[in-house]
Formats: C-alpha cells, structure tokens, sequence
C-alpha cells in the first residue's frame, strides 16, 4: 500500500529549502504532534475512560469553568514539550501566566503559544473541539512575557487539531495553508489538503445569533442583507452555520467559504471583546490570510495588531474576501459616520 506524504515528510522537504536550517523547529512541531495525538486519544474514549468527561470545578483566568479535558490537553501539551529542549517558555489560555522551562531542561530558541482545547462547551454533548497553536521565535534563552506581546506576522507556524469524525491538523509556515488527515491505522498524519484556497464567494455565515441585539450597526447590516436572501441586495439565499468551536466554523470557511465572526458587542466591550488574540485569533487569521481569505477586527488587519498582554480579547471577522469585503465596507462608512479609526487601505 502507497502512503502518502507524512507530516514529518513535509516539514522535512520544507526544511531542506532552508540550508541553514538546524532542525529544531521540525522537531517542535513532531512533539506538537505527539500532544495532539494524545488529545485525540483521549477525546475518541469519551465516557470509556475515568475522569475525562464533564467539569473540573476550577476556573481559567478568564473565568471561565474548566472542563477535566481543558486539564488533561493542557498539561499534555507542556508534558511533551517542556524536557525536549525546543522552546524556551511556552503560554496556555488555562495558564495565568508564561511557563518558564525548568532550569534542568535545556531552553530552544521558540516560543509555543496554544488553547489546548477550544470549544469546551462541545465536550459532554460529543461535539466537534479542537486545538490551536501559535509559534513565536525567542528573542533570548530567558524570555519574559513581553517576548510573547508580539503582532501575529511575526508568527512562524500557526495550526489547529479538529477532533471531529476524523483528526485533522492544518498548519501553515508561511507557504500556504495544508491539511493533515490522521491515519489511525499507522498513527501518522498524512498530507489531504495541500495548499487549501477559500473560496472568494459563499452562501454562509457563522455569527453567535443569541448576540443579535448587542452588535454594532455594520454587522447587523451585513446579517439582514443575508438573512433577505435572494430577494434582498445579496440577490441570493444564505445558509447560517454555528458549532460553538472555532476550530471547526474556521475548518468549514476553508474547506467551503463564508465568514465567521465573533464581534464586539455591547456585553464584551469592556473587555474587548470575546475571542483571544495570541492563542486564537492571530493563529487563525494566519491561516485565512495565507489560504487567500480576510482577517479582521472590522476595524483593522488581526496580525497587524500588537497585544498588550497575554489574555488580550479582540473582536475576529474572517473568511472569503467578497464576504469580508461587504462586512469591512459597512465598518468604514460606520467608522467615518462615528469618528473611528479605520485602517483598511484597500477598502
């Protein structure tokens, strides 16, 4: 039986491109895979395995409840990477703050940012979730936490795992968006989705609906515009998709185009919004944006923008460009009727 390209293969080929290249970061990225592995293990077991369904009782600094397997993913994820001597300190969306490596471990030259599990909410009920992760280069051997406080183009690799009917890891480095299947048979990931494209026109959207009341005018305006159909000034039906994890609304914009967003809205302003710029959004609006798509606050470019500290909350409005555009065109009449900021030059 013919396999096809591994992961390791490809990193490997794509290491070969950069004669100066030492390895590390393939070797990185194999102890990722490893984790990710692990996770999808203990997510196929469900309720067959003790103490990895349901709520831990504990809370992340976001305040947000702890599920056992937000637990387990996390610590599999500084288990595997922590002694290897890759990455000299590494952050977690369930960590409050850096994870230095132990001075008995060697330090690499990478930082790894990641949510070890996204999309909780869907554990119990056997729903998609998935994992994230983001790759910095470290500035010294003993970074500190503003190492981390970095615009998202300074990202090397971006990625996420869906644990869905099969395992997928997509990634990029910079040279396109790929997809990974898992192939449980021989325990490697192997090369399905070479250089995904987003298609610039869709007929769907993913918005949280529940927050209709809250959102700012332009994205209400977008969403009735849809929600008229072809008999509205879209001159076409729209269908509305929402999964409760980013990973797999972002997987489907890949794979068949739309948008997805989780705005600023009236309940989240004081805190800037909802989703995470290091652990969720820049990782994401890497990947759109070199699978051809948009990444947006609404108001600015996701990757342009430098955090200032490491839960920082934005607003995310990304997908197919026709889409994004009709969205970032509504943002800037808004911007200039309200006397806000807008820093999309193309639009």
């Amino acid at each position: 039986m013919q396999i096809g390209t591994t992961l390791s293969q490809y990193l490997i080929e794509e290491q070969r491109q950069h004669p100066t290249a030492t390895g590390e970061f393939t070797m990185l990225m194999n102890d990722i895979e490893v984790a990710c592995k692990q996770i999808a293990a203990a997510v196929k077991k469900g309720q067959l395995a003790p103490n990895v369904l349901g709520s831990a009782g504990t809370g992340n600094i976001q305040g947000e409840e702890q599920k056992n397997l937000d637990i387990i993913a996390n610590k599999l994820f500084l288990q595997n990477n922590v002694w290897r001597g890759h990455v000299a300190a590494m952050c977690s969306e369930e960590m409050d703050e850096i994870y230095q490596i132990p001075p008995e471990y060697p330090r690499g030259k990478y930082l790894l940012i990641f949510d070890p599990l996204d999309g909780s909410s869907n554990i119990d009920i056997n729903g998609p979730i998935g994992t994230i992760f983001s790759i910095l280069r470290s500035p010294s051997p003993n970074p500190v936490e503003e190492d981390f406080l970095r615009p998202g183009v300074e990202q090397i690799c971006a990625g996420y795992v869906l644990y869905g009917s099969a395992t997928m890891m997509v990634i990029t480095t910079g040279h396109g968006t790929h997809g990974f299947t898992l192939d449980p048979d021989i325990g490697e990931f192997i090369l399905t989705h070479a250089d995904m494209k987003i298609p610039e026109t869709a007929s769907e959207y993913s918005i949280n609906h529940s927050n209709r009341r809250e959102w700012e005018a332009p994205v209400l305006e977008y969403v009735k515009a849809r929600e008229a159909g072809k008999n509205g000034v879209c001159k076409k039906n729209y269908t509305l998709r929402w999964v409760g994890a980013m990973v797999m609304d972002v997987h489907r914009i890949l794979l068949r185009g739309g948008m997805f967003s989780y705005p600023i809205d009236e309940r989240t302003r004081a805190q800037g919004g909802r989703l995470r710029i290091l652990y969720e959004a820049n990782p994401m609006a890497f990947l759109v944006e070199q699978a051809g798509g948009i990444a947006s606050t609404g108001y600015q470019r996701i990757l342009d923008i430098k955090p200032t500290k490491l839960h920082q909350r934005i607003p995310v409005m990304l997908g197919s460009k026709n889409e994004l555009y009709d969205l970032l065109k509504a943002h800037k009449k808004y911007a200039l009727e309200n006397n806000l900021e807008f820093h999309h030059k193309e639009i």
